[in-house]
This record gives C-alpha cells, sequence and structure tokens, in this order.
C-alpha cells in the first residue's frame, strides 16, 4: 500500500493504473474532491470493477457476493452520506456490510472484494487521487479496512495521491498508518529530467531548443511538470522555425503565465475567503518559503493564535502545507507571484 504526494502526482498515478491493468489487475480509479463522502466516489466505481471481474467463470460466484455486499453497504449508509447514487442489479445479503457503520462495513465489503480477487490469482487495486480532501473519520475507516485485508492476506491495496500534507493527515486518522504505507514524495524534476522532457517530445517532430531556451523554460517553472508542459506548448506556438530560441520562450512566457493566471491558479483563488486571501497575500510578501508562521503573522499585522485558524483552513483546502512544526509553504510552486499579481499594491492590508 503506497501513498503518493507531490508533483506530477495524478499523472504518476494513472501511469501506474495503466501498468496494473495491463497485469491482469482489477483497478478502480476515483478522485475525492471536496464535499463528497468516500462511500459516494466508492461505490458506483466498485460496482463497475465488480461487474467486470464476475464476467470470469471461477469468480463470478464471489464477485456477485460483493455486489450483494455492495447492495448493503449502500442501502445502509445512504442515510448517513445522502449523496451515494448508484444503481444496483442484486438485493443485498443481509448481515453482509449493512451494519450503517462505515469502518466495519467497508472491512466486510473489502474482505469480499479480495476473496474474489483471490479466487483468480489477480488483485485489486483502488487509485485515489486527492485524498487529502477525504474526512478524517472515512480516511480511518479506509485505512482500517485495508489493514484488515493485509492481516488476512487478500490481494487489496491501495495508490493513493495528494498534497503534502496526506501522511499527516493519514496519521491522524489511524496511527499505524506510517507503519502500513510507503509515501514516496514526487518533487519537481530535475534540471536534466526536465531538459529531456521538453527536448525529446519536440526532437520527435523534428524541432531543437536552443540551450539558454531550455535554461530560460526550467528556471521559470521550477521543474514542475505541468508548468513544463505549459511553457513548452507555448513556446512551440511562439516559434517560427527550429530551433525554438530564448527570444521565443520569453514571448510565450507572457501567454504561458496568463494561461495560469486564468485558470491553474484562478481556479485555486476563487475558493478564498477574504481573510485567507489576506493571509497568502502576505505569505506571498515574504517569497516562495517556506515561512514560519509568526513572520506571516507580523506581515499582516495580526498575532500568530489569532490567524491559527485561517491557517488551518488554508491547509485544509490544499492550498498550503507545514514541512516543518511552525512553518508554512504553498503547495503549488509560482502560487506566490500570482498571489502578487492579482492582489497589487497595499490595499490588501486595510
Amino acid at each position: 500500500m503506497v501513498g503518493l504526494r507531490g508533483v506530477g502526482k495524478t499523472v504518476l498515478l494513472d501511469r501506474i493504473r495503466d501498468d496494473a491493468e495491463s497485469a491482469g489487475i482489477q483497478t478502480l480509479r476515483v478522485e475525492a474532491p471536496e464535499r463528497r463522502s468516500l462511500p459516494a466516489i466508492l461505490a458506483p466505481e466498485l460496482r463497475q470493477a465488480l461487474l467486470r471481474l464476475s464476467q470470469n467463470e471461477k469468480a463470478r460466484e464471489l464477485a456477485r457476493r460483493a455486489l450483494r455486499g455492495l447492495a448493503g453497504f449502500v442501502g445502509a449508509l445512504k442515510v448517513k452520506y445522502d449523496d451515494i447514487e448508484v444503481g444496483l442489479d442484486l438485493s443485498p445479503e443481509p448481515g453482509l456490510a449493512d451494519n450503517g457503520d462505515l469502518e466495519r462495513d467497508l472491512q466486510a465489503l473489502l474482505e469480499v472484494v479480495g476473496q474474489a480477487a483471490a479466487q483468480v490469482n489477480t488483485a485489486f487495486a483502488l487509485f485515489v487521487d486527492e485524498m487529502q480532501y477525504v474526512e478524517e473519520s472515512q480516511l480511518a475507516a479506509l485505512i482500517s479496512s485495508l489493514h484488515r485485508t493485509a492481516q488476512r492476506q487478500l490481494p487489496v491495496v491501495l495508490v493513493g495521491a495528494g498534497l503534502p500534507q496526506l501522511p499527516g493527515r493519514m496519521g491522524s486518522a489511524k496511527s499505524y498508518a506510517e507503519r502500513l504505507f510507503d509515501f514516496p514524495e514526487i518533487g519537481p524534476l530535475s534540471d536534466e529530467d526536465a531538459a529531456v522532457a521538453l527536448v525529446n517530445p519536440a526532437r520527435d517532430e523534428g524541432v531543437e531548443f536552443e540551450p539558454e531556451a531550455l535554461t530560460k523554460i526550467i528556471e521559470a517553472t521550477q521543474g514542475y511538470p505541468y508548468f513544463l508542459q505549459e511553457w513548452g506548448k507555448h513556446s512551440w506556438a511562439a516559434a517560427n522555425s527550429s530551433p525554438i530560441t530564448a527570444e521565443d520562450v520569453e514571448t510565450a512566457s507572457l501567454t504561458a503565465i496568463a494561461a495560469l493566471d486564468e485558470s491553474f491558479f484562478r481556479v485555486r483563488f476563487d475558493r478564498l475567503t477574504p481573510s485567507e486571501k489576506k493571509y497568502l497575500r502576505g505569505m506571498s510578501q515574504l517569497g516562495p518559503g517556506p515561512h514560519r508562521s509568526g513572520d506571516i503573522a507580523n506581515e499582516i499585522d495580526r498575532g500568530v493564535q489569532s490567524v491559527a485558524p485561517t491557517r488551518s483552513k488554508l491547509i485544509s483546502k490544499g492550498m498550503v502545507w507545514s514541512p516543518s512544526h511552525g512553518d508554512t509553504a504553498f503547495t503549488v510552486p509560482l502560487f506566490d507571484e500570482f498571489m502578487r499579481r492579482i492582489m497589487p499594491g497595499d490595499d490588501w492590508r486595510e
């Protein structure tokens, strides 16, 4: 069981899933958005995965039993989690995953799912993106259920991806999560790898980059994979011929930043309250970070304790994280620059 965190997590999650499916592993892929319950996002995908598994004659009986368990699971939890919407063809099996307690029912459900997968010598893999948005009690139920399947040596695994606060949240949900999962951190690409990511696709199309152009893109993007894609796309569009030059990259930087401001950054900014915007704007005055909580509080002329609730809300929204006690850092590179662009001057201090 692995928990991924950091830059490029979603792309890597999808690649791991593709490899798993190529190996014949049954997979389930969900994203955990804010304000959606874990049962609601799992139930429809579990149904599809179990229907696929039921097509195997050896696993049919156990897969259909798991589907009956899923029917009981949904029926028992629908009152508490009213966002569950899934059509089920089989009637519930009395006593199977139908207690109405998420932790106990999810354990029972994943056990029978694991038994069905074991019947045909395969595994069942849950791929969950944006795990930092799963509520703690629901996260605890998921961790406990995977712990149970591991104890019973059933082939059920989780590959989760989330922002840097994910390991801390999982540890808070269940103290033994650190022993149950690996947490590899996916950081920015090295300069060498970033250059390869730009050069090889372009070279396949007969286009080269000047060395100075590569240097400018790598410096601008800080090795963040998504930003590399944006700068590469806009540099390609700006160039009239090969090789792509440093001047092309300068032109592309204007359009790349504008595109990110209107989409990637703006989506995050629009989720903020006025007090949260002020906190992040003050934080941006100090640079990329990480920064001491006291320094941020001083920047916005507030006491550390008075802004602690705002900081906590920003962490829960995935805007910032705490790399060490008392430190705060942006979860997205270049967000400090965006905050200074969108809230220029000093009016934000009022």
